[in-house]
C-alpha cells in the first residue's frame, strides 16, 4: 500500500473525486451492458514495472470473466487509475474519441482550458522522449503511462504546475473531447503518433479535431466498420500551408529512390494506363481534377502507384508555356486553366501536382527555389535574385521526397525553346543528387543530412539527369569553373558501368542552356585528349588561344548505339595558351583503347592511353587479343596524303596478337587507329577499338625507307599461313633486315601446297634483271626454302601466295618486308623453268649470271632422272655420285649463248629444261 500525502489542492482533488466516482459508474453500466452483448471481457493492465510497453488493452472472449485484480489496483492510486480505463473504454465503446491534446483545445475557447491541454500535450511528449518505446505502444499503454505518472506526482513534495494531477488533467481533457464530434477512423486501433508543434505541417494543424490531435481508440471491429461506412465521404481534405516543414513522421535511416522501387518498369502498367487514359480525358474535354485523378487512379494498387499516376499524367499531358514564359502570353496557373489549355509553367506544374494530391489523400508542398534551368547564367550570383522555379515535395510512408513534373516534361532553351521529352529521373529524385540543379529558398527543403549554402550550389559543377542515371561520378574538378594550369585543364570521371565518352569545347556563351545540342555522335575538336581506361574518363583540355571556353562531356552505354547525351558542363578559362603543335581530330570519341575493346577481343596493349614518343621514326604497336581478328590500320597526321600514310604502316596477325608497325616521315602528332572483326566472320564489319596519340619529335624516316606499296593487310606469319598448313617459319616477324643482301626464309608446307612467290619494291626505274630473277624455291619433302638475293639497298615487298584448292586461284598467305642496308647488288638466280619440281636442288652454282670462258661446276639433284646434261656451245652430260647428286664441270663459252640444264625420264626421251644461265659478254676490245 503506497502512503497517501496530503497536498495544497485538497478541494480540488475531493470535487474530482466525486466526478471520477461518477464517470467510474457510467462506465461500469457500459461495460456491463457490452459485456452482456458480446462476450468480451476487458482486461487491466498489469503493475506498473518500469517499462511503460507492457501496459496492454486486450480484448478477448475467455471461458469465465477474470474477477481478481491485481494488487497494484488495490490502492487508491490503482482505483483511480481503474477508473479512467473504464471511463476510457465505457467512452470509446461509442465512438467518443478519446484526445489527449489539440482536439480539446480547438473545442473549448477557455484560456484555461487551453492552458490546461498544453500541459496535458507537454506531458505527452515528454514522456514520450524519455520513453522510446511508447511512440510503438498500443493506446492502452499511453493510458497507463499517464496514470504511473499522476502516482509518482502524488508522491513528489511539490505539486505539479496548476494544481492538477496528471490522471485529472486526463479525465478534464477526456471530457471536454467527448462533446467534440465524431470522426471516421481507418481501422480498429489508430497509431499513435506524436509531433511536436514545429515538426507537424501547417496543413494538419488546419485541418479538424481528428487531424489536430492524434486520438486513442479501443473499439470492436464492428463498429469500426459500421462509422466507416457512415462517414466514408465525411473525411476532411489536406490543406498544405506553405510553411509545412519536411521532417518525416518516422525516425530512422533515410529511404533512398531506390529503396521504393528498383526501376520504372515496376510501373508499366500504371504508366500506360495514365497515358491511355489521358489521351482519352483530353478527345472528351475533360478538364475536372477530381475526374481526372479518379480516372488516372483507376487499378493504383498503394500510395506510390497513385503518385506516380499523377506525375506521369503531367509530365505527358501539360507543355511547358514557353510562350508565357517569354512574356508574349498571358502565364497560366491555375489547375483548370493550366489542364484545358495543356500548358503551363513551372508554378503551374507546381499547383496541379499538390490539388491532384490533395483528392488521393497524399500530402503535397509546393517548393520554391532556384533551378538551373532556362535562363541560368553560369556563374551568378543568386543571393538578391528572386527564386524562378516551382517544385513539388511529398510525404511517403512519413518521409518527404522531392519531385519536378516540369523538368520531368523535357527542357526548354533560349533558341530552339521547348524540346518534349519524359524524363523519369525527377520522380522522387535522391535529394543529393537534386541539390546540383535546385536550390530551394527554404534550407529545410532540401532534405540533406547536411544543407549546402547558396555559394555552393552556385559554383557546383551542372549535371543533367544522364549523369546520373548513367552511374557516373565526378572525380575533378570539384566547382564548374576551372582556370588552366600551363594551358592545361583537366577533367575526371568515373562510372560504375562500361561507358563511352567524347567533349565539345567551344567559346563562352552566357546563358547554359543556349540552343547547344543535348546528344552528339562524335568529336570533332583537336583541343583536347580524351581518354578512357577501365573505370574512368579523364580529359585534358588544351585551349588553342587565350578567353574563355564552354566545355560539354557527352557520354553513352558502352553497349547502346544511340546518340551520346549531354552529361555535365563547364567553363575553362585560359589566361595564356600552351604553345603546341597541331594535334589530328579523333572522330572515334577518345585516346587508348575504346570501351568496347574487350567485347571487340582485345585484352590488352603495349600503349596506355598517354601520347607515345616515337623515336628514329619508327614505332610498334603490340595488341593481345582474346580469339583471332582481323586487323586494318590508319595513320593521320595534318601533312600526310593518305597515299602516303598507308606506305607507313604494317600489320601482322596472329591468333592471339595483332602488331602495327608505323614509320613516321614527318614531326609531329599522329593519330593512329585500330579497328577489328572476328577472323571468321568476313561479312562483319570493322569497328574502331583503339586510338593512339603519337608524338614524333625527332629523327624521321625518308621517302625511300617507307614500306613498299601494295602491301598486304597480314604482314609475316600469322593466323591465315597457319590455317593454310604452313609453319614452323624460320622468320616469324613481318621485317626482316638484310646487311648482304641476301637471305633464306624457310617454312613447312604440310598440306603440299602449290605455291607462287613475288618480290616487288617501289618502281624507280626498268631493271635490267626482272625482280622475280632474285627469287629462288626450293621444296624437299615437306619443307620449302626462299631463297633471295636483292639487287641493291632499299625495301622490298616478298609475297607468298598458295592455291587452297587444286584448280583454283592463288590466295594471299603473307607479306615480308624486307629491308636491305647493302650497297653491294646481289646477282640474280637461275631462270626457272615449269619442269623444275618439287624435290628437285641445286647446290651449284646458284648464280643465273656466270663469267664468260670459265669452267663452272654444276651439282644438282634430279629425283626420276635417267640423264641430266647441260647445254651450250656443246653439251655435257653430268654424273650421277653416290649421293644421288648428278654433278661434273662444263666450260662456259664467250657469252654468245645461255647454258640450259635439262633432264631426260624413263617416260620419255625428250630433254626437259629445268633452267637456264645467263653468260657475262666479254667486253669489246677497243
Amino acid at each position: 500500500m503506497h502512503t497517501q500525502r496530503r497536498h495544497t489542492p485538497q478541494l480540488g482533488l475531493t470535487l474530482l473525486a466525486g466526478l471520477n466516482c461518477f464517470v467510474v459508474f457510467l462506465g461500469l453500466l457500459f461495460l456491463g451492458l457490452s459485456w452482456q452483448a458480446t462476450g468480451r471481457v476487458y482486461k487491466p493492465p498489469p503493475p506498473a514495472t518500469g517499462d511503460h510497453s507492457e501496459h496492454t488493452v486486450e480484448t478477448s472472449l475467455p471461458d469465465s470473466p477474470e474477477k481478481t485484480p491485481s494488487k497494484h489496483f488495490q490502492s487508491s492510486q490503482g482505483r483511480h487509475a481503474s477508473s479512467v480505463m473504464s471511463a476510457t473504454v465505457a467512452t470509446q465503446k461509442f465512438s467518443f474519441p478519446f484526445s489527449c491534446a489539440g482536439a480539446a483545445c480547438l473545442s473549448q475557447p477557455d484560456q484555461g482550458t487551453q492552458k490546461g491541454c498544453v500541459q496535458v500535450k507537454a506531458l505527452q511528449l515528454r514522456d514520450l522522449q524519455e520513453n522510446p518505446i511508447l511512440s510503438e505502444a498500443s493506446p492502452a499503454a499511453v493510458v497507463g503511462a499517464l496514470v504511473q505518472n499522476e502516482n509518482h506526482a502524488q508522491e513528489s513534495p511539490k505539486p505539479p504546475p496548476g494544481g492538477f494531477t496528471a490522471a485529472a488533467r486526463v479525465l478534464q481533457v477526456c471530457a471536454e473531447a467527448s462533446q467534440s464530434a465524431v470522426v471516421p477512423r481507418q481501422g480498429a486501433f489508430e497509431k499513435l503518433t506524436v509531433e511536436s508543434e514545429d515538426q507537424r505541417p501547417a496543413a494538419k494543424r488546419q485541418l479538424s479535431s481528428e487531424s489536430a490531435a492524434r486520438t486513442i481508440t479501443v473499439v470492436k471491429k464492428s463498429a469500426v466498420r459500421k462509422e466507416a461506412e457512415e462517414h466514408r465521404d465525411l473525411k476532411p481534405k489536406a490543406h498544405l500551408g506553405p510553411s509545412a516543414p519536411p521532417h518525416p513522421v518516422a525516425v530512422g535511416k533515410r529511404r533512398r529512390r531506390k529503396d521504393l522501387f528498383t526501376n520504372s518498369e515496376v510501373f508499366h502498367r500504371v504508366d500506360s494506363h495514365v497515358i491511355r487514359a489521358g489521351a482519352e480525358l483530353k478527345d472528351k474535354c475533360v478538364y475536372d481534377v477530381k475526374t481526372i485523378v479518379q480516372s488516372i487512379t483507376q487499378g493504383a494498387r498503394n500510395e506510390l502507384e497513385r503518385l506516380r499516376a499523377i506525375w506521369v499524367w503531367l509530365c505527358h499531358n501539360i507543355e511547358y508555356d514557353v510562350s508565357g514564359y517569354l512574356g508574349r502570353s498571358q502565364k497560366l496557373s491555375s489547375p483548370e486553366e493550366v489542364i484545358a489549355a495543356g500548358r503551363g509553367v513551372c508554378c503551374g506544374y507546381s499547383s496541379l501536382c499538390t490539388e491532384m494530391c490533395r483528392e488521393v489523400g497524399i500530402e503535397c508542398q509546393e517548393v520554391p527555389g532556384h533551378s538551373k534551368g532556362i535562363g541560368y547564367l553560369q556563374g551568378q550570383s543568386l543571393k538578391h535574385v528572386k527564386s524562378d522555379h516551382l517544385w513539388n515535395s511529398v510525404l511517403l510512408g512519413g518521409q518527404w521526397f522531392l519531385l519536378d513534373a516540369c523538368w520531368g516534361a523535357g527542357r526548354v532553351d533560349m533558341e530552339h525553346e521547348r524540346v518534349k521529352r519524359f524524363d523519369d529521373f525527377y520522380f522522387l529524385t535522391d535529394p543529393e543528387e537534386f541539390i546540383d540543379s535546385h536550390f530551394p529558398d527554404e534550407e529545410k527543403w532540401q532534405l540533406l543530412d547536411t544543407p549546402i549554402p547558396l555559394g555552393e550550389f552556385e559554383k557546383r559543377v551542372f549535371k543533367t539527369s544522364a549523369f546520373f542515371t548513367m552511374g557516373l561520378r565526378l572525380i575533378q574538378p570539384h566547382h564548374f569553373h576551372i582556370v588552366t594550369d600551363d594551358g592545361e585543364a583537366n577533367v575526371s570521371l568515373s562510372f560504375s558501368r562500361p561507358a563511352t565518352f567524347t567533349y565539345e569545347i567551344t567559346q563562352h556563351r552566357d546563358l547554359l542552356h543556349c540552343g547547344a545540342p543535348e546528344q552528339k555522335e562524335s568529336s570533332n575538336s583537336s583541343f583536347g585528349l580524351l581518354t578512357v581506361s577501365h573505370r574512368s574518363m579523364k580529359l585534358q583540355l588544351l585551349p588553342p588561344a587565350s578567353g574563355v571556353y564552354d566545355v560539354k562531356v557527352f557520354a553513352r552505354p558502352e553497349t547502346a548505339t544511340t546518340a551520346l547525351l549531354w552529361v555535365c558542363s563547364f567553363t575553362v578559362e585560359c589566361p595564356i595558351p600552351r604553345a603546341r603543335e597541331e594535334i589530328p581530330e579523333n572522330p572515334f570519341l577518345s585516346w587508348g583503347l575504346q570501351p568496347v575493346a574487350g567485347s571487340l577481343g582485345i585484352t590488352g596493349s603495349s600503349q596506355g592511353s598517354k601520347a607515345a614518343e616515337v623515336e628514329d621514326g619508327v614505332y610498334e604497336l603490340a595488341l593481345k587479343t582474346s580469339r583471332p581478328l582481323m586487323v586494318l590500320c590508319e595513320l593521320v597526321h595534318p601533312e600526310l596524303e593518305a597515299a602516303v600514310a598507308k606506305r607507313c604502316l604494317a600489320s601482322q596477325i596472329q591468333p592471339d596478337a595483332l602488331t602495327c608497325h608505323v614509320l613516321c616521315p614527318s614531326r609531329g602528332f599522329y593519330r593512329l587507329s585500330v579497328f577489328v572483326r572476328d577472323y571468321e566472320k568476313t561479312e562483319a564489319k570493322f569497328q574502331n577499338a583503339a586510338n593512339f596519340l603519337l608524338h614524333c619529335k625527332g629523327k624521321v624516316v625518308r621517302p625511300d625507307e617507307l614500306y613498299p606499296p601494295h602491301l598486304g593487310t597480314a604482314c609475316g606469319p600469322g593466323t591465315r599461313t597457319s590455317e593454310a598448313g604452313l609453319s614452323k617459319f624460320s622468320h616469324t616477324a613481318a621485317l626482316v633486315s638484310t646487311q648482304q643482301g641476301k637471305c633464306n626464309i624457310t617454312f613447312h608446307n604440310q598440306r603440299d601446297l602449290e605455291l607462287h612467290t613475288v618480290l616487288s619494291r617501289e618502281e624507280t626505274e626498268t631493271a635490267a634483271v626482272p625482280l622475280s630473277r632474285h627469287l629462288f624455291c626450293t621444296y624437299t619433302d615437306s619443307k620449302v626454302t626462299v631463297s633471295v638475293s636483292l639487287p641493291d639497298a632499299g625495301v622490298y615487298r616478298l609475297g607468298l601466295y598458295a592455291k587452297i584448292t587444286p584448280g583454283g586461284d592463288f590466295n594471299p598467305m603473307c607479306d615480308f618486308v624486307l629491308r636491305n642496308s647493302c650497297d653491294q647488288p646481289g646477282p640474280p638466280f637461275p631462270c626457272v623453268y615449269s619442269a623444275w619440281r618439287k624435290g628437285f636442288v641445286l647446290f651449284e652454282p646458284r648464280v643465273g649470271l656466270l663469267e664468260p670462258l670459265s669452267w663452272v661446276r654444276f651439282r644438282v639433284r634430279v629425283p626420276g632422272a635417267q640423264r641430266v646434261s647441260v647445254m651450250g656451245e656443246a653439251r655435257t652430260d653430268l654424273k650421277l655420285n653416290k649421293s644421288r647428286v648428278w654433278e661434273g664441270e662444263v666450260f662456259s663459252g664467250n657469252g654468245l649463248q645461255q647454258l640450259k640444264l635439262a633432264s631426260t625420264s624413263g617416260v620419255s626421251s625428250d630433254m626437259a629444261v629445268l633452267m637456264t644461265f645467263d653468260i657475262k659478254q666479254l667486253e669489246k676490245e677497243e
